[in-house]
């Protein structure tokens, strides 16, 4: 491949396993995200999901498995693929002892973002998120929505190739959520990639081009809606109904039945 030339796939997953003592979180996982593609990565609770995104993340090193980021192996040059990887976990990690400018102005110094760029799009995105009077209060003072606008903030101001999301809408406000949705869809329209994991499904079902589910650490699925309707016998029903068709949840109606009694 020529030095000049871009891969493919902007993330591509070999064999990733991950074990914690004799339990296997991840078990030999292999998938790939093209460039421009906004890609759900779903499951129940404990079926591997965060653990996953971690080791994508480079939090965590995988026991076995390949990750390549924009042709880059995390493994032998992680500072290369975490400069062209953007970060939004479910629980974000702020310095509360920052103001918010503070903690988007280290975010850019970590990543070497240019300053002419760093001057553009952080007015923008404050703006956007409605944290522009907050800029320099403490962290501290901020909510739990407003701790999250700022994490988002801070990863779309560098604009990296791939931005891995895990439960991007927890404690936004329903005019944040759609924001964030738009910019998602915005990032791929301009040939980024979002590899996204959350538990709504409704997001999932708007937003992704395909979809993977992970099963207790194994990939039970992985395609587009339309095929994933095919491989659950419904081709008719909502991305919900095919989800717990695939994980097994066949006895959710007499349980809900019962409930409702």
């Amino acid at each position: 491949m020529c030095e000049n030339s871009e891969p493919a796939k902007i993330l591509t997953i070999k064999g990733l396993t991950k074990k914690f003592g004799d339990f296997t979180a991840v078990d030999d996982i292999g998938l790939e995200v093209g460039r421009g593609e906004i890609f759900g990565f779903l499951g129940p609770n404990g079926a591997g999901k965060t653990t996953t995104i971690k080791m994508l993340a480079g939090l965590l090193k995988p026991d076995l498995g390949r990750i390549m980021i924009n042709g880059t192996d995390l493994s032998a040059e992680p500072e290369k693929c975490k400069q062209q990887t953007g970060y939004i976990p479910d629980r974000p990690f702020l310095y509360e002892k920052l103001t918010g400018e503070e903690f988007l102005q280290f975010i850019a110094s970590l990543y070497r973002l240019p300053t002419e760029d760093y001057d553009r799009r952080v007015p923008e995105y404050l703006k956007l998120f409605d944290l522009s009077d907050w800029r320099h209060h403490l962290i501290e003072s901020y909510s739990h929505g407003m701790r999250q606008k700022l994490i988002i903030a801070s990863a779309f101001i560098l604009d990296p190739p791939l931005i891995i999301v895990d439960e991007p809408m927890v404690g936004l406000d329903p005019k944040s959520a759609k924001i964030v949705k738009e910019l998602f869809k915005k990032h791929a329209r301009n040939g980024g990639s979002i590899f996204l994991s959350t538990h709504s499904l409704e997001i999932a079902e708007e937003l992704c081009d395909r979809i993977a589910i992970i099963l207790h650490g194994r990939l039970r699925s992985i395609g587009s809606i339309a095929s994933l309707r095919r491989e659950a016998s419904l081709e008719e029903s909502g991305l919900e109904e095919v989800f717990l068709q695939l994980t097994g949840a066949y006895d959710l109606q007499e349980v809900i039945q019962a409930l409702r009694r």
